[in-house]
């Protein structure tokens, strides 16, 4: 049996790397015959038939004209195969705590399509996928892209890595029926479009969508972001880093308040019962400070509500400053629309995570707000998909991926 599946795999890995070469002469050279897509990639016209019809099946490529102008001779024309610059190759998909968010790319990077809908944070993962899916239509209707040539879709989900850590996790932790986002997610979209499926933490996509953000990729970056709840990431050597059970970066339940308020995750005092935003909403209220918003949050002048922010971004600082001396990133991002918003987030944090470090200027990260808003996440599933394709994987280095529209 072993044997066998290992046969499988190597003819597997075989067939993609011949539709990468494929694609990949079609990308270099415009439209081909069948005949001669085999003269350029150096396979049998048998090969390249069958792989031209699975990516005909799938939309991958098109049929464009015939060599009939060009062609010497009797015979019947031979149809000119062509990339298809307008089929969705690639889709990012972000679930966060209270909204999805969609993003589909093409095999050059280009984000064809894009949005985000809503769903109550109570929402169980059936409703979540089904708020997807609706997006995905509406977002395809509305563009007139259709979603048959998928060849990968990279998904985010709150809380840890679900393939590995879910099972240990008790129900109801990071978000309702969390547990059953490994076998729903993944299973539905792959069944739904008939595409291979990625599926990890959200916030760990947004933190290489940020690795690959700027004019040139950081190598070693630190990644929190503060929304309903607290996530973090880290990139090391420009990869993700999971660790042995899918908890690497878990920086939201480092414990900073023992005996604190009750995490979702079931311990106390967790970094998230203090610097989430509901969490700083609630402490700003019981100090007696009328927020009730978090545009509210990052905008009043109340004194009350500097020291909650104050407080909240010292005990982040903390915990960025640990896992730096253990690391020593680049960059500190820090993520969230109350980190661009209310700037003291990132002065407090940034002022408090140089006090635990070397006092050496040079040992010091860069330490910034996060350059990508809500896209994060789907993005970074799209940078992800990108580095992981089989059909890519000898691709010339593309450009990075562009940010969605605000």
């Amino acid at each position: 049996m072993a044997v066998m599946r290992m046969s499988g795999e190597a003819h597997a890995l075989v067939r993609h790397t011949h539709q990468e070469r494929v694609l990949r002469a079609l990308r270099e050279r415009g439209a081909l015959s069948r005949g001669e897509i085999a003269e350029a990639v150096g396979l049998s016209r048998t090969t390249v038939s069958e792989i031209t019809r699975d990516l005909l099946r799938h939309g991958a490529v098109v049929v464009v004209d015939t060599d009939a102008a060009s062609r010497a001779g009797s015979g019947r024309p031979a149809e000119r195969l062509a990339l298809d610059p307008d089929s969705g190759q690639f889709m990012g998909v972000d679930f966060g705590h209270r909204r999805v968010r969609v993003a589909v790319a093409d095999a050059s990077h280009e984000v064809l399509v894009s949005g985000r809908q809503t769903y109550p944070e109570s929402a169980g993962w059936p409703e979540r996928i089904a708020t997807a899916f609706e997006l995905i239509d509406r977002l395809g209707a509305e563009r007139g892209v259709h979603f048959r040539a998928l060849q990968g879709i990279g998904i985010g989900v709150t809380g840890p890595h679900p393939r590995s850590s879910a099972p240990h996790a008790p129900e109801g932790a990071f978000g309702p029926g969390f547990a059953a986002a490994r076998d729903d997610v993944d299973v539905s979209f792959a069944e739904r479009f008939g595409a291979s499926v990625i599926v990890d933490n959200n916030t760990r996509f947004a933190a290489l969508a940020e690795a690959l953000a700027g004019d040139g990729d950081v190598e070693n970056l630190l990644y929190v972001r503060l929304s309903d709840g607290v996530g973090g990431a880290l990139v090391i050597g420009e990869q993700l880093v999971s660790g042995a059970t899918g908890l690497a970066g878990e920086l939201g339940h480092v414990t900073v308040a023992p005996g604190g308020r009750r995490c979702r995750c079931g311990k106390r005092g967790c970094l998230e019962t203090v610097a989430s935003v509901p969490a700083m909403l609630a402490e700003c209220r019981e100090r007696g400070a009328d927020v009730g918003s978090l545009e509210e949050l990052a905008s009043a002048t109340d004194p009350v509500v500097e020291q909650v922010l104050r407080e909240a971004a010292s005990a982040l600082g903390r915990v960025l400053g640990a896992v730096a001396m253990v690391f020593n990133p680049a960059e500190v991002v820090i993520g969230g629309d109350i980190a661009r918003t209310a700037p003291v987030i990132v002065e407090q944090a940034s002022e408090t995570l140089g006090a635990e470090l070397f006092p050496w200027v040079a040992a010091n990260p860069v330490v910034r707000c996060a350059r990508l808003a809500d896209d994060d996440g789907a993005t970074g599933a799209l940078a992800a998909l990108f580095r992981s394709s089989p059909l890519l994987a000898d691709h010339p280095e593309p450009a990075p991926v562009r940010a969605l529209p605000a």
